[in-house]
Protein backbone atom coordinates (compact mmCIF):
# COMPACT_ATOMS: atom_id res chain seq x y z
CA UNK A 1 0.00 0.00 0.00
CA UNK A 2 1.17 3.51 -0.75
CA UNK A 3 1.39 6.15 1.93
CA UNK A 4 -1.66 7.82 0.41
CA UNK A 5 -3.67 4.59 0.63
CA UNK A 6 -2.69 4.11 4.27
CA UNK A 7 -3.82 7.64 5.10
CA UNK A 8 -7.15 6.96 3.42
CA UNK A 9 -7.45 3.74 5.43
CA UNK A 10 -6.89 5.72 8.64
CA UNK A 11 -9.49 8.30 7.64
CA UNK A 12 -11.98 5.54 6.90
CA UNK A 13 -11.20 3.92 10.24
CA UNK A 14 -11.85 7.18 12.08
CA UNK A 15 -15.16 7.57 10.25
CA UNK A 16 -16.23 3.98 10.98
CA UNK A 17 -17.09 4.56 14.63
CA UNK A 18 -15.03 1.57 15.79
CA UNK A 19 -12.03 1.76 18.11
CA UNK A 20 -8.66 1.67 16.33
CA UNK A 21 -5.76 0.08 18.26
CA UNK A 22 -2.23 1.43 17.76
CA UNK A 23 0.47 -0.38 19.76
CA UNK A 24 3.81 1.44 19.88
CA UNK A 25 6.63 -0.01 17.77
CA UNK A 26 9.96 0.47 19.55
CA UNK A 27 11.87 -0.91 16.54
CA UNK A 28 10.99 -1.14 12.88
CA UNK A 29 10.80 -4.93 13.13
CA UNK A 30 8.16 -4.82 15.86
CA UNK A 31 5.85 -3.03 13.40
CA UNK A 32 5.62 -6.29 11.45
CA UNK A 33 4.56 -8.18 14.56
CA UNK A 34 1.89 -5.56 15.24
CA UNK A 35 0.57 -5.97 11.70
CA UNK A 36 0.66 -9.79 11.90
CA UNK A 37 -1.56 -9.71 14.99
CA UNK A 38 -4.27 -7.77 13.21
CA UNK A 39 -4.01 -4.37 14.86
CA UNK A 40 -5.27 -1.34 12.94
CA UNK A 41 -2.16 0.83 13.07
CA UNK A 42 1.32 1.44 14.47
CA UNK A 43 2.18 4.21 16.92
CA UNK A 44 5.66 5.77 17.12
CA UNK A 45 6.34 7.28 20.52
CA UNK A 46 8.58 10.27 21.15
CA UNK A 47 9.28 8.97 24.66
CA UNK A 48 10.47 5.66 23.21
CA UNK A 49 12.60 7.39 20.59
CA UNK A 50 14.28 9.41 23.34
CA UNK A 51 14.70 6.39 25.63
CA UNK A 52 16.41 4.40 22.88
CA UNK A 53 19.03 7.15 22.81
CA UNK A 54 19.39 7.13 26.59
CA UNK A 55 17.55 10.45 26.89
CA UNK A 56 14.57 11.56 28.98
CA UNK A 57 11.38 12.65 27.25
CA UNK A 58 11.98 16.42 27.55
CA UNK A 59 12.18 17.52 23.94
CA UNK A 60 15.83 16.62 23.28
CA UNK A 61 15.28 14.68 20.06
CA UNK A 62 15.28 16.44 16.70
CA UNK A 63 12.97 16.52 13.70
CA UNK A 64 15.61 14.62 11.71
CA UNK A 65 15.77 11.79 14.25
CA UNK A 66 12.00 11.55 14.51
CA UNK A 67 11.50 11.60 10.74
CA UNK A 68 14.14 8.93 10.15
CA UNK A 69 12.58 6.61 12.72
CA UNK A 70 9.15 7.21 11.24
CA UNK A 71 10.42 6.41 7.75
CA UNK A 72 12.10 3.19 8.93
CA UNK A 73 8.97 1.92 10.66
CA UNK A 74 6.57 3.00 7.92
CA UNK A 75 8.66 1.12 5.36
CA UNK A 76 8.12 -2.21 7.14
CA UNK A 77 4.33 -2.20 7.45
CA UNK A 78 1.26 -1.68 5.32
CA UNK A 79 -0.57 -0.25 8.35
CA UNK A 80 -0.97 3.50 8.87
CA UNK A 81 1.71 4.91 11.17
CA UNK A 82 0.97 7.62 13.74
CA UNK A 83 3.95 9.56 15.12
CA UNK A 84 4.59 11.82 18.10
CA UNK A 85 5.79 15.22 16.80
CA UNK A 86 6.10 16.85 20.26
CA UNK A 87 5.49 20.61 19.99
CA UNK A 88 6.35 20.69 16.29
CA UNK A 89 10.06 21.43 16.81
CA UNK A 90 9.76 25.19 16.91
CA UNK A 91 7.62 28.09 15.78
CA UNK A 92 4.74 27.78 13.26
CA UNK A 93 7.13 27.78 10.29
CA UNK A 94 9.02 24.90 11.90
CA UNK A 95 5.70 23.11 12.45
CA UNK A 96 4.94 23.46 8.74
CA UNK A 97 8.30 21.91 7.84
CA UNK A 98 7.67 19.11 10.35
CA UNK A 99 4.41 18.15 8.65
CA UNK A 100 5.98 18.09 5.20
CA UNK A 101 8.92 16.01 6.45
CA UNK A 102 6.63 13.46 8.08
CA UNK A 103 4.43 13.24 4.98
CA UNK A 104 7.50 12.60 2.81
CA UNK A 105 8.53 9.81 5.20
CA UNK A 106 5.29 7.92 4.48
CA UNK A 107 3.64 8.56 7.83
CA UNK A 108 -0.16 8.74 8.04
CA UNK A 109 -0.69 10.94 11.09
CA UNK A 110 1.04 12.94 13.80
CA UNK A 111 0.10 14.72 16.98
CA UNK A 112 1.23 18.16 18.08
CA UNK A 113 0.92 19.22 21.69
CA UNK A 114 0.18 22.45 23.51
CA UNK A 115 2.99 22.20 26.04
CA UNK A 116 5.64 24.86 26.42
CA UNK A 117 8.84 23.90 24.60
CA UNK A 118 10.85 22.04 25.87
CA UNK A 119 8.04 19.66 26.79
CA UNK A 120 7.79 17.03 29.52
CA UNK A 121 6.29 13.55 29.57
CA UNK A 122 2.52 14.00 29.67
CA UNK A 123 2.08 11.89 32.82
CA UNK A 124 4.59 13.82 34.94
CA UNK A 125 3.85 16.77 37.18
CA UNK A 126 5.27 20.22 36.51
CA UNK A 127 4.04 20.64 32.95
CA UNK A 128 3.26 24.03 31.43
CA UNK A 129 1.02 24.76 28.46
CA UNK A 130 1.09 27.61 25.97
CA UNK A 131 -1.90 29.86 25.47
CA UNK A 132 -4.74 28.60 23.31
CA UNK A 133 -3.95 31.18 20.62
CA UNK A 134 -0.37 29.93 20.29
CA UNK A 135 -1.49 26.31 19.91
CA UNK A 136 -4.09 27.39 17.34
CA UNK A 137 -1.25 28.94 15.31
CA UNK A 138 0.64 25.63 15.45
CA UNK A 139 -2.41 23.75 14.19
CA UNK A 140 -3.12 26.23 11.41
CA UNK A 141 0.49 26.02 10.28
CA UNK A 142 0.26 22.23 10.21
CA UNK A 143 -3.03 22.18 8.30
CA UNK A 144 -1.77 24.72 5.78
CA UNK A 145 1.48 22.85 5.19
CA UNK A 146 0.18 19.37 4.43
CA UNK A 147 0.13 18.37 0.78
CA UNK A 148 -2.03 15.28 1.26
CA UNK A 149 -5.42 16.28 2.69
CA UNK A 150 -5.77 12.78 4.17
CA UNK A 151 -2.73 13.22 6.43
CA UNK A 152 -4.31 13.26 9.90
CA UNK A 153 -3.35 16.12 12.22
CA UNK A 154 -4.07 15.40 15.87
CA UNK A 155 -3.96 18.10 18.54
CA UNK A 156 -2.81 16.91 21.94
CA UNK A 157 -3.67 18.97 24.99
CA UNK A 158 -1.96 18.59 28.35
CA UNK A 159 -4.20 21.15 30.05
CA UNK A 160 -6.29 18.67 32.11
CA UNK A 161 -3.83 18.52 34.99
CA UNK A 162 -3.22 22.27 34.91
CA UNK A 163 -6.49 24.02 34.04
CA UNK A 164 -9.15 21.38 34.71
CA UNK A 165 -11.52 19.48 32.44
CA UNK A 166 -13.82 22.33 31.38
CA UNK A 167 -10.96 24.57 30.27
CA UNK A 168 -9.40 21.61 28.43
CA UNK A 169 -12.64 21.05 26.53
CA UNK A 170 -12.70 24.72 25.54
CA UNK A 171 -9.16 24.38 24.23
CA UNK A 172 -10.05 21.26 22.28
CA UNK A 173 -12.99 23.00 20.60
CA UNK A 174 -10.68 25.81 19.49
CA UNK A 175 -8.22 23.25 18.13
CA UNK A 176 -10.96 21.55 16.12
CA UNK A 177 -12.04 24.93 14.75
CA UNK A 178 -8.42 25.53 13.70
CA UNK A 179 -8.48 22.33 11.62
CA UNK A 180 -7.39 19.48 13.90
CA UNK A 181 -8.85 16.15 12.75
CA UNK A 182 -8.43 14.35 16.07
CA UNK A 183 -8.01 15.42 19.71
CA UNK A 184 -5.65 13.74 22.19
CA UNK A 185 -6.62 14.76 25.76
CA UNK A 186 -3.64 13.64 27.81
CA UNK A 187 -4.01 12.18 31.31
CA UNK A 188 -7.77 12.11 31.76
CA UNK A 189 -8.56 10.47 35.07
CA UNK A 190 -11.55 8.19 34.43
CA UNK A 191 -13.94 6.84 31.81
CA UNK A 192 -16.54 9.46 32.58
CA UNK A 193 -14.07 12.18 31.62
CA UNK A 194 -13.44 10.50 28.27
CA UNK A 195 -17.18 10.26 27.64
CA UNK A 196 -17.86 13.88 28.66
CA UNK A 197 -14.91 15.10 26.62
CA UNK A 198 -15.99 13.24 23.47
CA UNK A 199 -19.58 14.48 23.64
CA UNK A 200 -18.56 18.07 24.33
CA UNK A 201 -15.88 18.34 21.65
CA UNK A 202 -17.77 16.55 18.89
CA UNK A 203 -14.61 15.26 17.20
CA UNK A 204 -12.78 11.91 17.33
CA UNK A 205 -10.59 11.53 20.42
CA UNK A 206 -7.53 9.45 21.34
CA UNK A 207 -6.82 7.65 24.61
CA UNK A 208 -3.28 7.07 25.84
CA UNK A 209 -3.09 3.79 27.74
CA UNK A 210 0.44 4.14 29.03
CA UNK A 211 1.50 2.18 32.10
CA UNK A 212 2.37 3.92 35.40
CA UNK A 213 0.55 7.08 34.31
CA UNK A 214 -2.36 9.22 35.47
CA UNK A 215 -5.04 7.20 33.65
CA UNK A 216 -6.30 3.76 34.63
CA UNK A 217 -5.59 1.07 32.03
CA UNK A 218 -9.05 0.71 30.56
CA UNK A 219 -10.06 -2.14 28.25
CA UNK A 220 -10.85 -1.66 24.59
CA UNK A 221 -14.52 -2.38 25.33
CA UNK A 222 -14.61 0.34 27.98
CA UNK A 223 -12.91 2.89 25.73
CA UNK A 224 -15.15 2.09 22.77
CA UNK A 225 -18.24 2.53 24.96
CA UNK A 226 -16.90 5.93 26.06
CA UNK A 227 -16.67 7.05 22.44
CA UNK A 228 -12.89 6.86 22.00
CA UNK A 229 -11.74 6.51 18.38
CA UNK A 230 -8.05 5.54 18.80
CA UNK A 231 -6.17 3.96 21.68
CA UNK A 232 -2.37 3.97 21.78
CA UNK A 233 -0.05 1.75 23.84
CA UNK A 234 3.08 3.86 23.37
CA UNK A 235 5.71 2.29 25.62
CA UNK A 236 4.23 -1.15 26.37
CA UNK A 237 6.45 -3.21 24.07
CA UNK A 238 9.62 -1.36 25.08
CA UNK A 239 8.84 -1.90 28.76
CA UNK A 240 8.17 -5.60 28.19
CA UNK A 241 11.43 -5.98 26.25
CA UNK A 242 13.54 -4.01 28.74
CA UNK A 243 12.09 -5.99 31.65
CA UNK A 244 13.00 -9.26 29.89
CA UNK A 245 16.51 -7.97 29.12
CA UNK A 246 17.15 -7.01 32.75
CA UNK A 247 15.97 -10.41 33.99
CA UNK A 248 18.10 -12.21 31.38
CA UNK A 249 21.25 -10.28 32.29
CA UNK A 250 20.71 -10.96 35.98
CA UNK A 251 20.17 -14.64 35.22
CA UNK A 252 23.30 -14.96 33.07
CA UNK A 253 25.31 -13.20 35.76
CA UNK A 254 24.00 -15.58 38.43
CA UNK A 255 24.05 -18.86 36.50
CA UNK A 256 26.95 -18.33 34.09
CA UNK A 257 25.09 -19.39 30.93
CA UNK A 258 22.01 -18.43 28.92
CA UNK A 259 21.03 -22.04 28.21
CA UNK A 260 18.01 -21.98 30.53
CA UNK A 261 16.73 -18.84 28.76
CA UNK A 262 16.60 -20.38 25.28
CA UNK A 263 12.97 -21.66 25.58
CA UNK A 264 11.82 -18.06 26.10
CA UNK A 265 13.72 -16.71 23.08
CA UNK A 266 12.44 -16.06 19.60
CA UNK A 267 14.03 -18.79 17.51
CA UNK A 268 16.36 -18.16 14.58
CA UNK A 269 13.73 -19.63 12.25
CA UNK A 270 11.03 -17.30 13.56
CA UNK A 271 13.32 -14.26 13.31
CA UNK A 272 14.10 -15.12 9.70
CA UNK A 273 10.38 -15.50 9.07
CA UNK A 274 9.65 -12.04 10.47
CA UNK A 275 12.58 -10.62 8.49
CA UNK A 276 11.16 -12.28 5.34
CA UNK A 277 14.55 -13.79 4.63
CA UNK A 278 13.17 -16.09 1.91
CA UNK A 279 11.71 -13.18 -0.02
CA UNK A 280 15.14 -11.53 -0.16
CA UNK A 281 16.72 -14.78 -1.28
CA UNK A 282 14.17 -15.28 -4.06
CA UNK A 283 14.59 -11.70 -5.22
CA UNK A 284 18.37 -12.05 -5.25
CA UNK A 285 18.18 -15.25 -7.30
CA UNK A 286 15.84 -13.65 -9.84
CA UNK A 287 18.21 -10.73 -10.36
CA UNK A 288 21.59 -12.42 -10.12
CA UNK A 289 21.69 -16.00 -11.35
CA UNK A 290 24.33 -17.61 -13.56
CA UNK A 291 25.88 -20.91 -14.54
CA UNK A 292 29.58 -21.58 -14.91
CA UNK A 293 30.45 -22.22 -18.59
CA UNK A 294 32.08 -25.55 -19.49
CA UNK A 295 33.94 -26.98 -22.49
CA UNK A 296 33.89 -24.79 -25.62
CA UNK A 297 31.85 -22.15 -23.81
CA UNK A 298 35.04 -21.22 -21.92
CA UNK A 299 36.90 -20.17 -25.09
Amino acid sequence: MTAEQRRIALREGLASGRLLRFPGAFTALTARLIEERGFEGVYISGAVLAAERGLPDIGLTTLTEVTERGRDISALTTLPTFIDADTGFGEPMNVARTIQSLEAAGIAACHLEDQVNPKRCGHLDGKSVVGTDEMVRRIRAAVGARTDPNFVICARTDARAIEGLDATIDRAKAYVDAGADLIFPEALTDLNEFEVFRKAVGAPILANMTEFGKSELFTTKQLAAAGVSIVIYPVTLLRIAMGAIERALDSIDAVGTQTHLVPDMQTRTRLYDVLRYEEYSRFDESVFNFTIPTGQEQS
